[in-house]
């Protein structure tokens, strides 16, 4: 249980950091959820030219964290915006998709969850 508690205290704390540094830096008025939601679109690309015409082990590490991490900066930002908690969202998204995807049918097997 104390595991949980941590967890949530760390992401609050990212939320609290990147409030502040946004706050600071005036850049509040530019984060509508529109914008995050195209930024998370455009990091990701960032993310994906990391291993663009490269085998996986090729791909600069400290370049892909760095573009990991942009990636979650901005979907905090969107989940922020709305009050969402974290947590809670990836906890349901995560049964849902449990659902979606029983263990007997979908187990080693990538097809879509509608074609099981």
């Amino acid at each position: 249980m104390r595991k949980n508690l941590a967890i949530k205290s760390d992401f609050q704390e990212i939320v609290e950091v990147l409030r502040n540094f946004n706050r600071e830096r005036d850049w509040e008025q530019f984060h509508d959820a529109k914008n995050l939601a195209l930024s998370i679109s455009i990091e990701a690309a960032e993310l994906n030219e990391c291993f663009l015409w490269k085998k996986t082990d090729e791909a600069d590490c400290e370049k892909v964290k760095e573009e990991l991490a942009d990636v979650f900066l901005c979907a905090i930002m969107l989940a922020d915006k709305y009050g969402f908690d974290i947590k809670d969202i990836c906890l349901k998204k995560i049964e849902k998709n449990a659902k979606k995807y029983p263990v007997e049918k979908a187990k080693g097997n990538a097809t879509k969850y509608d074609e099981l």
